[in-house]
């Protein structure tokens, strides 16, 4: 059986590991590691949870104790990019525990947060930056921190990064460090874009793959449930209601949309609580810690949670809306059945969803189990929204039905603000009424991209 020792990393962090509950390493870390201390470029494919920040960290963490001086003011030695937030801020507590005892510098930087304060925080320069994209890109511009001397280039998630757009940011961090460094990329999944990606910025890497791109963990049961769009908060909450105590993330398609679920949820009286693009980065680390021990038994989210959250509590995964990139769907199950328990995800599929539940198994290459309704005929997919008419949070028909669930449930929900204030002419109305050339205005009539 391998062991870190036989991995050969240093003394130091042998020592900080023997206080964790990492006794032996992962496939990924046990294939990948000897090639980073080698100083190879590495492309590591592992599905979310099998420890790869690990399998990129310690063998890092090992080359920088190497180096035995600080680094100069502004200067980086080592650059982790990653997507989101709650994904930096997850790097950054792992490296605390592997650096503990140690000289070594580790400093985040994300937006939402105050920029003068991480400028201050890099002007002594740091060991190892973990940042997401673009609040990188703007301390670049200001001048407040230096890659000229970055020797480390990370990119985890490399595939999220793509989905959410970070391909552009991620070409002009790339011109301010230098040619002669040592990349790693590491994914889940093995989109055509990612093998560009690995192209253009790994020279002669070498290939770790622990497990099928896109194959979702095996110890969470899987279902579908089709129902209309309208019915959906309302069968959401009995299956709450059959697991009294267990925690449960349910992941929603846009910010406002989710936003609303939440607060029906909590006046339906679940300790419930939401994390997405639109809270602040004080507020999401005050919900996630509140959900982390144990205050909250529901979590709504947008894709911002489906990867880097690490709560092994979480029991249940509830798919409100379907995602509309076939590879999310298995980092929002991943998020469940963690250090070595069982979970389960349900997915709730409406009539204008089945182009998203087809596309996902595809990828898994077996349907999903039917726990609930039967699959929409071929007539009432025909009727439901096609992309781009509005699909967001509402029904198929293009009227309000999800709107009333969202608002009308219970009435008290309604009267929490006078009437005509906060909520566009005819919103919320029944299909009939609304006129048909009536365009989405605000609300949960967000643009069906919009889930960051």
């Amino acid at each position: 059986m391998t062991t870190f020792a036989d991995l050969g990393l240093s003394p130091q962090i042998l020592k900080a590991l023997e206080k964790t509950t990492m006794k032996t390493p992962t496939p990924i870390q046990a294939q990948a590691i000897p090639h980073i201390m080698q100083g190879r470029d590495l492309m590591g494919l592992a599905q979310t949870g099998t420890g790869k920040t690990a399998a990129f960290g310690l063998p890092l963490l090992h080359r920088l104790l190497e180096l035995g001086h600080p680094p100069g003011p502004k200067n980086v030695r080592a650059l982790i990019l990653a997507p989101t937030r709650e994904l930096i801020g997850q790097i950054k507590d792992n490296f605390e525990v592997f650096t503990k005892g140690t000289a070594v510098k580790v400093t985040m930087v994300v937006g939402g947060a105050s920029l003068f304060k991480q400028a201050q925080a890099l002007s002594k320069g740091t060991d190892i930056l973990v940042a997401t994209p673009g609040r990188l890109i703007d301390l670049l511009e200001r001048g407040d921190v230096s890659l000229e001397k970055c020797a480390y280039l990370v990119l985890d998630e490399a595939d999220h990064m793509l989905d959410m757009g970070f391909i552009h940011s991620l070409r002009k961090i790339a011109k301010h460090i230098p040619l002669k460094r040592q990349t790693l990329l590491f994914s889940a999944t093995m989109p055509k874009d990612i093998s560009e990606i690995a192209d253009t910025y790994l020279r002669d890497p070498i290939k770790v793959q622990v497990a099928p791109p896109g194959k979702p963990v095996e110890r969470v049961s899987q279902g579908v449930h089709f129902i209309p769009n309208g019915d959906k908060a309302r069968v959401l909450e009995d299956y709450l209601k059959k697991h009294p105590g267990e925690q449960a993330l349910v992941f929603g398609r846009t910010k406002h949309g989710s936003e609303k679920l939440m607060k029906l949820l909590a006046v339906w009286g679940f300790k419930v609580g939401s994390i997405h693009g639109n809270k602040s980065q004080s507020q999401r680390d005050r919900t996630l810690g509140e959900f982390r021990a144990g205050a909250l038994d529901v979590l709504v989210a947008t894709d911002v949670a489906a990867r880097g959250i690490d709560i092994p509590t979480v029991r249940h995964v509830y798919n409100f809306d379907m995602p509309n990139v076939p590879e999310n769907y298995v980092h929002r199950i991943g998020r469940t059945a963690r250090a070595g328990a069982d979970g389960s995800s349900i997915s709730f599929c409406a009539p204008a969803e089945m182009g998203e539940l087809q596309a996902i198994e595809k990828m898994l290459k077996v349907p999903l189990p039917v726990v609930g309704g039967a699959p929409w005929a071929a007539d009432v997919i025909a009727a439901a929204p096609k992309p781009g008419q509005n699909r967001g949070q509402r029904p198929g028909g293009g009227g309000g039905r999800q709107g009333q669930k969202l608002t009308a449930k219970p009435q008290g929900v309604r009267s929490a603000k006078p009437a005509g204030q906060g909520r566009p002419a005819g919103q919320g109305k029944p299909a009939g009424q609304r006129p048909a050339s009536a365009k989405p205005q605000g609300g949960v009539f967000a643009p069906r991209r919009d889930s960051r």
